[in-house]
C-alpha cells in the first residue's frame, strides 16, 4: 500500500497555508491603521477549509503555463473586505484593537497547526522505523 503524505497529514497542511496568508493580511491591516482610505481585509477561514474538505486539497490551478498568480488567489483564498464597526472619517476601516486580537488568535492557531503537523510527522517517522 503506497504512502500518501497528503493523506497522512490531513487538513493540517492546508490549514497552515490559510493561517499563514491570514497572518499576512492582518499584519498589513495593522500596519495601515493610519493610512487614509485603507480598507481592512481578511480571509474566511471556515469557508476556505470547508471548500477544501469538499473539493479536495488546495491546489494551484493555472489556465496557462506562462501565467503567474499570487499564492492566495491561486489557492482559492481571495481576501474579503472587513465590514467596519466604525469607519474613520478618512475612510480607513481598520480597527486596531480588533486586528490585534485577530492577529493574536490566528498566531495561536497557526502554532497549533504546526504542533499537529509536528506530531503527525513524528508518528509517521516512528511507524516507518518500526519502534
Amino acid at each position: 500500500m503506497p504512502l500518501s503524505i497528503d493523506r497522512a497529514i490531513g487538513i493540517h497542511g492546508d490549514a497552515l497555508q490559510v493561517r499563514s496568508k491570514r497572518l499576512e493580511l492582518l499584519a498589513s491591516n495593522i500596519a495601515n491603521a493610519d493610512t487614509p482610505n485603507y480598507k481592512a481585509r481578511d480571509l474566511d477561514f471556515r469557508q476556505i477549509l470547508s471548500r477544501t474538505q469538499r473539493d479536495g486539497a488546495l491546489n494551484l490551478r493555472l489556465t496557462h503555463a506562462a501565467h503567474m498568480r499570487d499564492g492566495a488567489e491561486g489557492l482559492g483564498m481571495e481576501p474579503l473586505y472587513r465590514v467596519p464597526t466604525q469607519p474613520a472619517l478618512d475612510g480607513n476601516t481598520v480597527d486596531p484593537q480588533l486586528e490585534q486580537a485577530a492577529f493574536a488568535e490566528n498566531t495561536v492557531q497557526y502554532q497549533a497547526s504546526l504542533d499537529f503537523l509536528g506530531r503527525k510527522f513524528t508518528s509517521l517517522r516512528t511507524a516507518l522505523k518500526g519502534e
